[in-house]
């Protein structure tokens, strides 16, 4: 699996948020975890004919956010943020959140159906055998048109962009 090498602006994400083990109750791709869970609730709130025509006018990408913290190798807890980019935090509504992404490089892995399990350690060594390191401790998913749902991932492809930086 070999990724490209992208710089990216500052993005503002507008989304929900859990902190915890999102699957302590199930694990893997399920709408019954934590993740899930978030997802749906981005849709529901996307279908109020209060925001429709707000920020949610055009879903064509959104973003999953894996944000670790110093606490996350021994207790298995870490933050995940669904979410969409947008322009400006002036219209979010008060029921979401912002992630601010920094600017920076990243690696952008595309993954194809079950690729995607077990991919942290592919993906580890891929950094360490090219010189680089993660420049923050989050990663992202990003879903298109491309993504046809957890009850098709073989037939999805998505993108995983982790935050780079050369090992110095």
């Amino acid at each position: 699996m070999q990724p490209i090498i992208q710089h990216r602006a500052r993005m503002l994400l507008a989304g929900f948020s859990f902190f915890g083990d999102p699957f302590h109750s199930h694990a893997g791709w399920t709408e019954a975890n934590e993740i899930g869970r978030l997802w749906q609730r981005l849709e529901r709130l996307a279908a109020l004919p209060s925001v429709q025509n707000t920020l949610f006018a055009s879903i064509a990408v959104s973003y999953e956010m894996h944000l670790q913290n110093h606490e996350t190798p021994q207790t298995g807890e870490f933050e995940i943020f669904a979410g969409i980019e947008v322009a400006a935090v002036d219209n979010v509504p008060l029921e979401l959140c912002v992630k601010v992404v920094p600017e920076t490089d990243y690696a952008v892995f595309t993954v194809r159906g079950s690729e995607t399990y077990g991919d942290e350690p592919v993906l580890d060594n891929w950094l360490r055998d090219n010189g680089y390191r993660q420049a923050f401790p989050f990663f992202l998913q990003r879903y298109d048109a491309r993504f046809k749902g957890v009850d098709h991932l073989a037939e999805s492809e998505w993108d995983i962009l982790i935050p780079i930086a050369r090992v110095e």
